[in-house]
């Protein structure tokens, strides 16, 4: 039966599929973990609470290896609160404004946003005044070369609030998501821009007329992520700068109004266009559950979706479709150029309430965060599970065992759900080269495809260097901002609302909540 993917309240975005991976080992790292080991075999663990981001697609599993073996490792106890990815920033939100319960370690977090108002007034750690607590963060720093971004990562007060995720190369893990036997048998290329698209989607619902050729992942926070910057925007959820309203003019170097400049109006119009004709899933608005949005693809109810390629396998594997083959594609060209979700080689990473400065064993705690996580030997564990139990090696090669070589999820896909190994959160450290072993050859072809695709994927914009006050008016001023945004994007795209006849009043009402006046704040506060 072809019809609607159906809505869910849990939030599904993707193990955040591939990044880059960690076995390739230092002797500066190795040197800072032992320096940094505080570790005796007959101490009593630690204990140390924790928030991490839960993904449907990606269920924390207490038994995991990764968690098992790290614990083990540094003889800690992790008490993990796992939130829905979608109530995620919500949680976090009540736990850094009032310290109620909040945890000792927050993951997946950074200081854009209301985070910068909340570390400049004293929630959040200044983890740079610990700097000699890390060791084995600062090790891969230096590897790295990555001084200078952590340089930029730094608020007003020069000072660092979280210890980001480290990447030695952006690479291109999501993008869209395509059923390639569907095109070859109706003679289309590759799709290179959205016009192109338009008219495969709408082929594919003539003859299916009960489909939605397009269908969601986790809401329309993924599918802008991946689409806004071909029309020369990045605002709501999972907008690059955690602005929500603002977008970066990369040539200009400065900030606009991104929710209420014409390229947003053009943007919801192509959406509105497809969810009029019936070629979007019309339950777009709520999260669809991960199993729903893959059985979508894998029926025949859809046959394309922005997400990530190690879900490719899995979907696969759950249809019935004689000759069903899904592919990832490159960006495709919009009105500003063919451009997918901007990246850094620094994103979210760890991040201490300042609640957690109370513990008598403080730095204890530090140092163990800063081995768990960024050790040589936790950091290959992260990546890679654990030698002859997920892999061996033959001479210089990594050979993963012969179940997950076998999974019809795929390496990559079956090395996160079975084991934890490369989820965004817990794996801070990450090397192309290393993680691109979990993927196969055609995974590695549209890589060195878009590599070649001119800023094909752009770089974060920079964040304003805020002060406490003008962060905390910020802050005001960013969350109505966001939660008119929602209201009226779900209106333009589901047709509740017209951008030919309603636009202006959208205009108006932004305006009147200030987000000129945000936008000034942050280009007056851009670093030179």
């Amino acid at each position: 039966m072809l019809t609607a993917c159906g809505g869910s309240k849990t939030g599904t975005d993707s193990g955040s599929a591939g990044k880059a991976s960690t076995a390739s080992t230092t002797s500066t790292a190795s040197k800072a973990s032992s320096a940094a080991s505080q570790t005796k075999a007959d101490d009593k663990p630690i204990e140390i609470s924790m928030y991490m981001p839960d993904n449907a697609t990606l269920p924390y599993k207490q038994d995991w290896l990764t968690f098992e073996t790290v614990q083990k490792n540094t003889n800690v106890k992790l008490n993990v609160e796992a939130i829905p990815i979608a109530d995620y920033q919500t949680k976090v939100s009540l736990a850094l404004n009032t310290a109620d319960n909040a945890p000792d370690v927050i993951l997946y977090q950074s200081s854009v946003g209301e985070n910068a108002s909340l570390a400049l007034n004293g929630a959040i750690v200044p983890i740079s005044d610990y700097s000699e607590w890390t060791p084995n963060y600062n090790a891969w720093v230096e590897k790295l070369g990555l001084k200078d971004d952590i340089e930029r990562l730094k608020l007003k007060d020069g000072k660092l609030y979280y210890m980001p995720a480290l990447y030695d190369k952006p690479f291109y893990d999501g993008g869209l998501l395509l059923r390639e036997d569907f095109l070859e048998k109706k003679g289309f290329s590759a799709p290179k821009t959205f016009d192109d698209l338009y008219k495969i989607l709408k082929a594919y619902k003539e003859e299916n007329p009960k489909s939605y050729p397009l269908t969601i992942l986790a809401g329309p926070r993924v599918l802008y992520r991946f689409t806004m910057p071909s029309f020369g925007i990045s605002v709501g959820k999972n907008s690059s700068s955690g602005s929500y309203t603002l977008s970066y003019d990369y040539d200009k170097k400065e900030y606009f109004t991104g929710a209420i400049d014409d390229k947003c109006k053009e943007y919801f119009a192509f959406f509105a266009k497809l969810y009029k004709e019936g070629l979007l899933d019309p339950e777009m608005a709520d999260p669809i559950d991960g199993d729903k949005w893959a059985k979508c693809l894998a029926d025949g109810t859809s046959i394309a979706s922005w997400a990530y390629y190690d879900q490719i396998g899995g979907v696969a594997a759950a249809s019935n479709i004689k000759g069903f083959k899904l592919q990832m594609y490159a960006p495709l060209e919009g009105p500003s150029g063919a451009h997918t979700q901007p990246r850094s080689r620094t994103v979210g990473g760890i991040m201490f309430p300042t609640s957690t400065t109370k513990r008598a064993d403080f730095e204890q705690v530090v140092r163990k965060i800063d081995e768990m996580f960024y050790s040589e030997e936790n950091a290959k564990v992260w990546c890679l599970g654990v030698e002859g139990v997920t892999y061996k090696m033959e001479g210089d090669k990594i050979v993963y065992n012969e179940e997950i070589q076998k999974a019809p999820n795929g390496i990559f896909k079956q090395m996160q759900v079975d084991y934890g190994c490369g989820a965004n959160g817990t794996q801070q450290v990450w090397l192309l080269d290393l993680e691109l072993t979990k993927y196969d050859d055609n995974f590695k072809k549209i890589n060195e495809e878009v590599a070649a695709m001119p800023d094909a994927i752009q770089s974060v914009p920079p964040a304003p260097a805020f002060d406490d006050v003008t962060a905390e008016d910020a802050a005001s001023l960013s969350t109505p901002l966001a939660d008119k945004f929602e209201v009226w994007a779900d209106a333009f795209i589901t047709g509740k609302k017209s951008v030919d006849s309603d636009w202006d009043a959208y205009v108006k009402e932004m305006k009147d909540l200030g987000i000129e006046e945000y936008c000034k704040m942050y280009n007056d506060n851009l670093k030179k």
